[in-house]
């Protein structure tokens, strides 16, 4: 029966991993959670039950991620759907942010999801069945946003490398998507969660409004409900032909558009140029 599949979430203590993790337990999933702290994901949603396991993870670390799944697969038996949800946004301009800064966004958003592929697919690929949604964001498209270009490049890489994985598994009966949300009304843009550059240049006018624009404005105004997105991964994940890629969120198709355009114009421009190099 579909709601005996198995779903291991990443980054569950809040956010869209949160409203998911609600979301399944309602219908009757089978969930394994992440988090920092177990203590967060218990407090939040509850004790481990036959249908809910929480699980305290390190994101970075392999051997955390390979105990965590193998918790998963003693508890539960299996597991069908991996969300790659845990991450964070670090706002600064390449030239302000520190290599630390720049590494440690690259060691969660990145790194922390290659792991979790890396230990789920010899179970998936076992069992000839799966899905894995890897959560990256509309930033990961289109990456116009001064002040967000580390957080926007860890996005295109989760972008790029599910594109590869789609088509490294699918003769396994496993199905990657890659999803790109656009603003939702989560904490994502809270202090808590979305970290700001330890020695800011102020001469970076854009950068600095566009910071306190997302901090001040747009949090608290996102347009879309994590409840309703967390409907939608349900949905997809019934798909016999779900999608590689899947925009999330009213505004989403205005910025793919935009996006279109912008290449466009600029291939027609020079593509004089473009042909200039042929032997």
């Amino acid at each position: 029966m579909e709601t005996k599949k198995v779903w291991f979430v990443t980054g569950a203590s809040k956010g869209l991993g949160f409203e998911l993790v609600k979301k399944l337990l309602s219908e009757g999933f089978q969930v394994a959670a992440t988090s920092r702290t177990v203590e967060s994901l218990i407090s939040n949603i509850g004790e481990s039950s036959e249908n809910f396991l929480p699980l305290s993870v390190n994101i970075t670390n392999n051997n955390d991620i390979k105990s965590a799944i193998e918790k998963t697969v003693n508890h539960f038996g299996q597991i069908d759907v991996v969300v790659n949800n845990a991450g964070y946004g670090q706002i600064g301009t390449l030239e302000e942010l520190t290599d630390e800064e720049a590494r440690e966004n690259y060691a969660v958003n990145v790194f922390g999801t290659l792991n979790v592929i890396r230990n789920a697919m010899p179970y998936l690929r076992k069992q000839r069945s799966g899905n894995i949604f890897n959560i990256s964001s509309v930033g990961g498209y289109s990456a116009n946003f001064p002040g967000w270009g580390i957080y926007c490049s860890t996005k295109f890489a989760v972008a790029g490398f599910t594109e590869a994985l789609a088509e490294e598994v699918k003769d396994f009966g496993v199905h990657a998507t890659v999803v790109y949300p656009g603003y939702f009304r989560t904490d994502f843009l809270t202090k808590d969660s979305v970290k700001t550059p330890a020695n800011p240049i102020q001469a970076y006018e854009a950068a600095r409004n566009s910071e306190q624009a997302h901090l001040n404005e747009i949090n608290g105004n996102q347009p879309n409900d994590p409840e309703k997105a967390a409907d939608v991964l349900i949905q997809i994940s019934k798909e016999k032909n779900p999608p590689v890629h899947l925009l999330l969120g009213v505004g989403t198709m205005e910025f793919l558009n935009n996006k279109i355009d912008i290449l466009k114009k600029d291939a027609e421009k020079w593509e004089s140029l473009t042909v200039s190099t042929a032997i």
